[in-house]
């Protein structure tokens, strides 16, 4: 009897101190890893709802930013971290979706490497151009691009980011060309539109937003599910006819595969909790972007149908992937 009843108690020990664990878990400070700079829309978000969380369970969340790479460096070396609920990462459509389509070798893979826990925020991307271009609406602005192709040039945070590539699938949708400006960084692309360096730049809310207040740059549609509150008259891609380019970029949360299942299932619950916050939820929207919790599942399909989106798009253009 002893040779069944050691296994059956192991068996018993193998499924309670999973549990056991969960409970406990955290009674250590986590870190979360931004994979961008500070001051960024990442940081910003993840430092928002990193206080939140920490209140929730008990333990401070400390961000830790590792940028470089479009974000391939911070979340590769996320991945490498040990499966425990202590290091998290934000994963956010530019490093899960789009650096991994446009490198040749990525040092992550963005569905199998991570344990999807929630989106945290969507943020609306929006087309911004110099004031003094003779386009007060997007139909205007098209008509100039047709009218002389190759003549107007957009900026973008660098070759293969995520704004490099909405510009991309901008000029396909639409069937228009433009020259392509890469920068190391929005900000000082959003200065050379000002200064008309550059006409076009492919933004996102929370960078673009101070700018356009104080009308130095000219919005002319947003990627969002509806108008938003800080920019009523301007029109969503897909008012103004453009549903391909209709789709907010999110920002969420992930962890090593091979988390806990029941830890991963505590951190969404505290996600949740955080967001319906309504201090957490107003400095969110502050931003430009609108909280957009999700289940674990719902997440970890966005995270892979993005990324499938963007493999298509990278395709289509014939993009010559970096090394």
């Amino acid at each position: 009897m002893k040779s069944i009843r050691f296994p059956l108690a192991a068996a018993c020990a193998c499924l309670v101190l999973p549990a056991m664990a969960a409970a406990e878990y955290p009674d250590r400070p986590i870190r979360l890893v931004v994979p961008y700079a500070v001051g960024g829309t990442t940081d910003i978000i993840a430092r928002v709802v990193g206080n939140k969380l920490g209140e929730r369970l008990g333990q401070s969340v400390v961000v830790e930013n590792r940028p470089g790479a479009g974000g391939s460096i911070g979340s590769a070396y996320a991945a490498k971290q040990p499966a425990d609920g202590y290091t998290l990462v934000m994963a956010v459509e530019s490093s899960h979706a789009v650096n991994p389509n446009v490198y040749a070798r990525s040092a992550y893979d963005p569905v199998k490497d991570f344990a999807p826990i929630s989106n945290l925020a969507d943020v609306p991307n929006v087309l911004v151009v110099n004031p003094a271009l003779p386009a007060p609406d997007l139909a205007a602005f098209l008509r100039l691009l047709k009218a002389e192709p190759d003549k107007y040039a957009f900026g973008s945070s660098g070759n293969g980011g995520l704004s490099h590539m909405n510009g991309e699938l901008f000029l396909k949708t639409t069937g228009t060309r433009m020259l392509h400006v890469p920068y190391k960084g929005l900000g000082p692309a959003l200065n050379d539109l000002v200064a008309g360096q550059v006409q076009v730049v492919f933004d996102n809310i929370p960078s673009s937003n101070p700018l356009i207040q104080a009308q130095r740059i000219r919005p002319l549609a947003v990627a969002a599910k509806q108008r938003l509150k800080v920019l009523p008259d301007v029109p969503t891609y897909a008012e103004a006819g453009l549903p391909a380019m209709n789709h907010p970029s999110w920002f969420g949360l992930a962890a090593p595969a091979g988390t806990p299942a029941a830890v991963l299932d505590k951190l969404n619950a505290a996600v949740r909790e955080a967001l319906a916050d309504p201090a957490t939820a107003d400095a969110i929207e502050k931003q430009g972007a609108m909280p957009s919790p999700m289940s674990r599942d719902e997440f970890g399909a966005l995270i892979a149908q993005s990324y499938g989106h963007w493999k298509t798009v990278v395709e289509d253009i014939k993009f010559e992937k970096m090394q």
